[in-house]
């Protein structure tokens, strides 16, 4: 059973309270499962993102087009370079600077 002081708990009381307001007294039961279904969906985005920011997961990173951006250097310029770890994370930035690395 789930804490009523837990702060998703009330965030769940108060979708619950929100959606009994917007539903009328004579909805049928093809309104109650659209919005028990959308209630579901956004509960679970809620839970996907909570779990990804948990897991300090952010996605791409520079470090992962480091190498990305090195190889279209070395076609572009034909030569290679190694990117530094300091170097512009912003890929335009970076590209002013192929002639430093």
């Amino acid at each position: 059973m789930a804490d009523e002081n837990d702060p998703a708990h009330a965030g769940e009381a108060a979708l619950l309270a929100a959606v009994e307001a917007a539903l009328t007294d004579d909805a049928d039961a093809d309104e109650a499962a659209a919005v028990a279904a959308a209630i579901g969906a956004h509960m679970r985005d809620q839970e996907l993102a909570a779990a990804v920011a948990a897991d300090g997961d952010d996605g791409p990173n520079w470090d992962d087009d480091k190498w990305e951006f090195a190889s279209k250097v070395a076609r572009k310029r034909r030569r290679s370079v190694r990117v530094p770890t300091d170097a512009p994370k912003d890929p335009w930035a970076a590209a002013g600077r192929t002639d430093r690395m």
